[in-house]
């Protein structure tokens, strides 16, 4: 597809002043990226940074194109003074010193032309895309090749909403645990009888399972719309734009850190195929695996659901046994080694000690269960008086 401008229409004020930005972003962008050549001592990376440049490049005449169509003539290409400093730092350091900059600015603006009519009808957002994607690949890859045996994508494969099961099911507990210990801890101030705190707790636990629940179920499946939404587009482009397609996953390849001839003849080979060259560029591309899509929704949900009453329960169960102070004792005692536990499990992810980390997790816990304590015992002190 070529990146060519619309048909022309009255242009405005506004109009130039946002073709004259978007012309100097895509002129720092590939006087960045022209620096990262320079300073990359791999050739085969050196040379998709190049590519990149050209790009952009052709980005910065598209906008001048429009300008000059609207009768204002383009000053000669200047990179600004923060373009100028961020490729000062890749010839000096080295490209890795300002990659995880440029890699986060490109991802961040992959989809700004979709709001420019202008870009309507050419390759420009695909591009952009394109340039997000090579760049995630070439940030998560070592001087040495690919890290263990997947590439993760510059925003981290946050579509993967299950992540990692036993980290959601800690936080989820603490989520239940802290919220109802405090819960419970404030009706108990308040003085009131034990069926009254019983039922202040279940209802606690299952308005906020029920969120919790709910917030997950709408949160998968938007990711999962979305990621459905991303793979049509990518279908599309495969069928109508085949050998642009093909020359994205072949800069893919390359920034992995295949030679040209092998990137060349692994593309080549996977494009021959569409259902294998839209699962291929589905998830080298967007970072998608189109057979899960993010998990089921229904998962999420009930998972979701019983993590949060796992630790939601552990606060009221004393109040079922026992009556007073004693129940109060045992509510907080009870508490108080789940909130330990937690924190102690999550200093399997942090690195820490688990001492530190549990404890802390138990001063943190105390402090809200105190604080709602007081409140409801102020309260129903002045309901009662």
């Amino acid at each position: 597809m070529e990146t060519s401008p619309r048909p022309a229409r009255p242009s405005t004020t506004s109009d130039v002043a946002r073709w004259l930005e978007n012309r100097q972003e895509e002129i720092d962008s590939a006087f960045q990226y022209v620096a990262m050549a320079d300073g990359e001592q791999r050739a085969n990376v050196a040379d998709v940074y190049r590519r990149l440049a050209a790009m952009e490049e052709k980005h910065a005449a598209f906008w001048e194109r429009h300008l000059r169509e609207a009768g204002h003539e383009p000053s000669p290409r200047r990179p600004s003074a923060r373009a100028r400093i961020l490729a000062w730092l890749a010839r000096r350091l080295g490209t890795g010193s300002i990659l995880p900059t440029i890699a986060a600015a490109e991802y961040a603006a992959r989809n700004d032309y979709l709001a420019h009519p202008e870009t309507q009808g050419t390759a420009m957002t695909q591009e952009e895309r394109m340039h997000a994607s090579v760049l995630g690949t070439v940030l998560a890859k070592s001087s040495t090749g690919v890290a263990g045996g997947a590439l993760a994508s510059i925003e981290g494969r946050h579509r993967n909403v299950g992540g990692n099961a036993l980290r959601a099911a800690v936080l989820g507990a603490n989520d239940g645990l802290t919220s109802n210990l405090s819960l419970v801890m404030g009706v108990a101030g308040a003085s009131v009888d034990r069926g009254t705190i019983v039922l202040a707790g279940l209802a606690g636990l299952l308005a906020g399972a029920c969120s919790m629940a709910l917030g997950e179920w709408v949160s998968v499946t938007s990711a999962r719309e979305l990621a459905q939404r991303e793979v049509g587009i990518e279908k599309s482009e495969v069928e109508q734009n085949p050998t642009e397609e093909r020359e994205e996953l072949q800069l893919i390849y390359e920034a992995k850190g295949l030679g040209v001839q092998d990137a060349d003849r692994l593309s080549r080979a996977v494009m021959k195929d569409e259902r294998t060259a839209l699962d291929t560029l589905s998830r080298e591309e967007l970072g998608i695996d189109p057979d899960d899509l993010g998990g089921s929704p229904w998962t999420a949900a009930i998972t979701s659901f019983f993590l949060f009453t796992g630790g939601a329960i552990v606060p009221v169960l004393p109040f079922l046994f026992m009556t007073g102070d004693r129940a109060v004792l045992a509510s907080v005692a009870a508490g108080g080694a789940g909130l330990f536990l937690i924190g102690a499990a999550i200093a399997i992810f942090t690195g820490r000690s688990f001492v530190r980390s549990g404890m802390r997790q138990l001063l943190l816990g105390f402090a809200a269960a105190g604080a709602t304590y007081v409140i409801g015992h102020v309260i129903g002190v002045a309901v009662a008086g």
